[in-house]
């Protein structure tokens, strides 16, 4: 059985002020029946990992350089955030692909040097307004599926974050019917690449504008194990009611 994951990505927000959410977040879940992953901003994350160390929630990287170490300034490896304590990295946000240029080779490189650290790379996918509206949906996952994740991937190393990027801080969530279908086509594309074992084995996410009131319905969807959340994991309450709905399913 794939185990659930609750997954809160800080992106460029937080300060040590907001460690208290951490420590409120394991205190209203000491002892989960999902995983729990925030992955703070870089000049948090060695004191985030000190300050969930003996609770249900670890701590990941939003992103990592594919290289282990050189002149790469204001870059940061995956030797590094293992050694602040990540246990995880998010590759390929939207984000990063739109506003640093990413491509899925890059994406794929970095997700090489994640796995090769033993991080588990959280590689994520999704298609603009206008590829959705053309119905070039899944055209635009599969290749960035099959661009972005390395042949030496397992269940144990992947995770594939389908996010939309129409949706992400927008408020604006695809049918429960677009989620499915996202995600029934991930499954098999997986199962085609890597076998029936490994292929539904990778944990498979859903994010954009996820919150408390729509969690459970998004979390009933076939194929979805999981969420990646911006904004509302940024305050213990609202994630507490995420994570509480996942544990439902």
């Amino acid at each position: 059985m794939r185990r659930k994951l609750a997954a809160g990505n800080w992106k460029m927000n937080g300060t040590g002020a907001e460690l208290g959410e951490l420590k409120a977040l394991s205190q209203s879940h000491p002892k989960a029946s999902v995983d729990i992953l925030i992955c703070p901003p870089a000049t948090l994350l060695s004191r985030a990992s000190i300050a969930v160390q003996g609770t249900a929630i670890s701590v990941g990287g939003q992103d990592c350089h594919a290289a282990k170490s050189g002149a790469h300034t204001g870059d940061i490896s995956a030797d590094m955030l293992v050694d602040a304590g990540a246990t995880s990295v998010i590759l390929g946000h939207s984000e990063r692909r739109v506003d640093h240029g990413e491509h899925d080779e890059d994406v794929r490189a970095k997700a090489r040097a994640a796995m090769d650290a033993g991080l588990k790379a959280i590689i994520c996918v999704g298609e603009s307004l206008e590829q959705r509206e053309a119905a070039n949906t899944l055209d635009i996952i599969g290749g960035q599926m099959s661009g972005s994740i390395p042949d030496q991937s397992t269940g144990e190393n992947l995770i594939v974050a389908y996010e939309p990027i129409w949706a992400i801080g927008t408020g604006k969530v695809p049918t429960l019917e677009e989620i499915g279908e996202v995600h029934d086509f991930m499954r098999a594309r997986l199962e085609r690449r890597f076998g029936e074992g490994v292929g539904r084995s990778v944990r498979l996410l859903y994010g954009g504008s996820v919150k408390p009131g729509n969690a459970a319905d998004i979390f009933a969807v076939s194929n979805v194990d999981g969420a990646l959340v911006g904004g509302a994991s940024l305050k213990a309450s609202e994630f507490s009611g995420i994570i509480q709905a996942l544990e439902s399913v």
